[in-house]
């Protein structure tokens, strides 16, 4: 398991609603009522709309829609005491086609709500300058085009609230429609593909402008957003765009802001000391992956109310500063993937709330430090790719809550003391503590338990000595099994298909021996659809990094893999292996197995990964193969097999490599003619035909002799 660095790519995310946002849309929807019925304009508008849906995208909607009744009544419809139309909210109805521009009829409409349908075309001007409006939330849709400016200076909008998000926008932002949007308190445009400058003059044109969300776009260029020590803007959301530059001083003039969040960019400079302080509202600070270098300045303590603190994928070095202990509300620390030094005992964990923390991948020593143990609350800690060493202290057991612990890639001791120290942490799901305990023996002793709910198990290149520990089989919701780059001995136990949800297994890379036991076949977890659906779907606590450029958030997300490879196994592959439906990854290479490679291996459908490399395999390589249309590695190099490559499918794709080292293979992949050579059967008949044909002629020639004679 090798933890790296990854951004973040560009994707669909569903941003957490604003509280004081939802508690304003609810006191102004308190101020409508049912009405006893509507004007013929309305309904109109409203059929109109409708009119607009696709055949079967109407979201049922025409059950209680019908024309000559009363649309107060309808769904998704509300009007005031006086029959006037004020609401259309109709989110999450399954709707698709285009949005009319009957709707701007409705000359009441307080609050349209269309988010999280399949809706598609332009964003009507009618509907963004509307005279009623003053909140628009088309949010999850397929919209797209540009959004249009406005061709003429209007009074003042009502518009408070314009959620845009998770749509298909392009082009660059309109820049004259701010200038009439002097209400507007909450803008979302994040995840589309808006480009150029960010809007610089939201903030300035709006007094109460409390609320800015440009993520996952492409935006470019610098953070200019006017803003000044009058600025009521509580949340600025900017990150995943190609913004450049350093970080603006008036952006700390902003001293109402609440969360500020500007990850994934190619910002540059440091996180200056008297600016940061200035910021003392602060809940949540993103600046993780934006290029930023220096040191976590001291007053960082003085964020009393800081709760979420990103720092990761950046170029940051020094100590941390022991103020940070003064953070008494921090829940969330990731500092992952700097070059920050010392001893972490520096800060004084006691006083914090710690819920999840990330030091991995960077320079920290010594021990792990005492007071963090105080956080009881602690679900999520990652020390991995440091310098920590020593031993694991009793006080590990006060983490009742830590759900995933993560250690690789440090110098600890004695891996029988932790395990016994860990037994006492009844939640752990995810427990990652490779490299390290360098040349001990894993212990095989019985009373290792409490392990109970643990999914995650790595102990890979330590390299410990022994044989697969019995402890192990008790471990029964364990998913994933890494014991890889190791020296254990022995055999596959037989308890192994006693771990009912085992889908990944690695014991690559160590010194077992013995074959390879039907059991393995037998993994419920492998056999079929139904029974990998049983995998715990919950989100992981922090992101697992299992190659460099890929990271997982949940469990069931990595794949089925059975890697026995660069070991001592001998005999056949059991052609039950077959049954394993499921299996994306099967590697078996550098080992000493002998025999046909098994017809069954055909049948496993969802394979991606086969390698069957340095063995001793014989015979053909079976044409079926080719079915396996998800196959995207194949290698059954250095072997002893023989006869014609399969060709078609993914088999046209893969290079010489896959085959060299079988001399007695042949087909157009591999540039070696099959009819142009003979086989070994064919050549022995050759060959035998050879004697019989000098006797032929030896003895045609002395009967000619004599009847010539």
């Amino acid at each position: 398991v090798i933890p790296q660095p990854a951004l973040a790519p560009r994707r669909k995310i569903r941003e957490k609603a604003m509280p004081f946002l939802g508690v304003a849309v609810v006191l102004l929807l308190s101020l409508a009522s049912p009405a006893s019925s509507c004007t013929e304009q309305e309904r109109g508008a409203l059929l109109g709309f409708l009119g607009g849906l696709m055949p079967g995208g109407n979201g049922g909607l025409k059950v209680s829609w019908v024309n000559g009744t009363d649309c107060c009544k309808w769904e998704g419809i509300v009007c005031s005491s006086d029959g006037t139309v004020t609401d259309v909210l109709l989110a999450s109805k399954g709707l698709r086609g285009v949005i009319s521009s009957s709707l701007g009829d409705l000359a009441g409409l307080k609050r349209l709500n269309l988010s999280h349908n399949w809706l598609e075309g332009s964003l009507l001007t009618e509907l963004v300058f509307s005279r009623s409006i003053i909140v628009l939330d088309v949010s999850f849709n397929r919209l797209d085009g540009h959004l249009q400016e406005l061709q003429s200076p209007n009074p003042a909008l009502p518009l408070q609230v314009l959620n845009i998000s998770s749509n298909l926008f392009t082009g660059h932002f309109p820049s004259t429609a701010w200038g009439a949007m002097k209400n507007l308190v909450a803008l979302n445009a994040s995840n589309n593909s808006f480009t150029g400058q960010m809007p610089s003059s939201i903030c300035t044109n709006a007094p109460s402008f409390a609320m800015l969300d440009l993520s996952y776009n492409q935006f470019s260029g610098t953070i200019s957003l006017g803003l000044g020590s009058r600025s009521m803007l509580k949340v600025l959301k900017v990150g995943h765009n190609s913004l450049s530059g350093a970080l603006p001083v008036e952006l700390f003039n902003a001293t109402t802001l609440e969360q500020l969040s500007l990850p994934n960019n190619f910002l540059q400079g440091v996180l200056d000391g008297s600016h940061i302080a200035k910021l003392s509202n602060l809940t949540v600070l993103n600046l993780g992956s934006t290029g930023l270098s220096g040191k976590i300045p001291d007053s960082v303590g003085q964020l009393k109310r800081l709760e979420e603190l990103y720092l990761d994928n950046n170029n940051m070095s020094g100590e941390l500063p022991s103020a940070l202990g003064n953070c008494s509300n921090l829940r969330y620390i990731t500092i992952r993937n700097n070059s920050f030094i010392g001893d972490l005992s520096t800060v004084n964990f006691t006083m914090l709330d710690l819920r999840i923390a990330d030091f991995s991948m960077n320079l920290f020593t010594g021990p792990i430090p005492e007071s963090i143990y105080s956080c009881s609350n602690l679900v999520a800690l990652r020390l991995a790719y440091n310098n920590f060493h020593g031993h694991f202290s009793p006080r590990i057991g006060n983490l009742r809550s830590l759900s995933f612990f993560s250690i690789t890639n440090n110098s600890f001791k004695n891996i029988t003391n932790a395990l016994q120290m860990l037994k006492s942490c009844k939640n752990l799901t995810s427990l990652l503590i490779g490299i390290n305990f360098k040349g001990e023996t894993i212990p095989q002793d019985e009373t290792i338990d409490g392990f109970e709910n643990l999914q995650v198990l790595t102990i890979d290149d330590c390299p410990l000595v022994g044989q697969d520990p019995l402890w192990i089989s008790n471990l029964e919701n364990l998913g994933m099994l890494d014991l890889s780059l190791n020296q254990l001995t022995g055999q596959i136990p037989s308890w192994i298909d006693g771990l009912g949800f085992l889908f990944f297994l690695d014991i690559s890379s160590n010194q077992l021996s013995g074959n390879i036991p039907t059991a393995l076949s037998k993994l419920p977890m492998l056999l079929s659809e139904r029974n990998a659906a049983k995998l715990d779907t919950r989100f992981l606590e922090l992101p697992a990094f299992w190659t460099p450029l890929r990271q997982y958030r949940t469990v069931g997300a990595f794949p089925s893999k059975l890697c026995l490879d660069n070991n001592n196994f001998t005999g056949v592959i059991p052609p039950e292996i077959g049954q394993l439906k499921m299996l994306d990854i099967l590697n078996l290479s550098s080992n000493s197995l002998t025999g046909e490679i098994p017809q069954e291996i055909c049948n496993l459908t969802n394979l991606q990964t086969l390698d069957l490399s340095d063995n001793q395999l014989t015979g053909a390589i079976p044409s079926a193969l080719s079915d396996l249309h998800f196959l995207s590695r194949f290698d059954v190099s250095n072997n002893k097999l023989e006869g014609e490559v399969p060709s078609g499918g993914q088999f046209d794709s893969f290079s010489n490599s896959s085959y060299s080292g079988n001399p007695k293979l042949c087909g157009p992949m591999i540039n070696n003619d099959c009819n142009s050579r003979p086989s070994s059967a064919s050549g022995k008949r050759r060959n035998n035909l050879r004697p019989a044909l000098v006797i032929g002629i030896t003895a045609g020639g002395l009967i000619a002799l004599i009847l010539n004679g």
